[in-house]
């Protein structure tokens, strides 16, 4: 089964109050950059830029679901420890130099976010 496949299997299957937020935002990432690809990778459903894990759902919140933007599954080794990209409208929740977490709460916050969202995928994908 390819990726792509494995995912929509996994939508399919899942059980999530935010089970149509899950899916806004997953469009949303996919359209961000025809160079990201989907997998399921630490039971969620994560993406992929020039083969590396760099963004993963984690659907375990209660009322909301969380992204992390991160540098793959193996810790890199950086000769700072400033953010990897600026966050002016404070929207991350940053939980060390190099990974990120964004919350999503419903439909109107995903529309409230959706511009920022696309703009921290961009950021993010040049980091590294």
């Amino acid at each position: 089964m390819i990726d792509s496949e494995q995912v929509a299997e996994f939508m399919n299957n899942l059980v999530h109050p935010l089970k149509e937020e899950i899916e806004e935002v997953r469009k949303i990432i996919l359209s961000t950059d025809d160079k990201i690809t989907e997998h399921i990778k630490w039971n969620d459903p994560s993406f992929c830029y020039e083969g590396e894990d760099r963004i993963t759902f984690n659907l375990n919140g209660k009322g909301f679901i969380r992204l992390i933007f991160h540098c793959g599954a193996k810790v890199k080794e950086r000769k700072t420890n400033e953010p990897l990209i600026s966050d002016p409208s404070g929207v991350l929740e940053w939980i060390a130099a190099d990974r990120v977490m964004m919350k999503f709460t419903d439909k109107n916050d995903i529309k409230a976010k959706e511009e920022k969202l696309k703009e921290v995928i961009t950021m993010w994908l040049k980091v590294i």
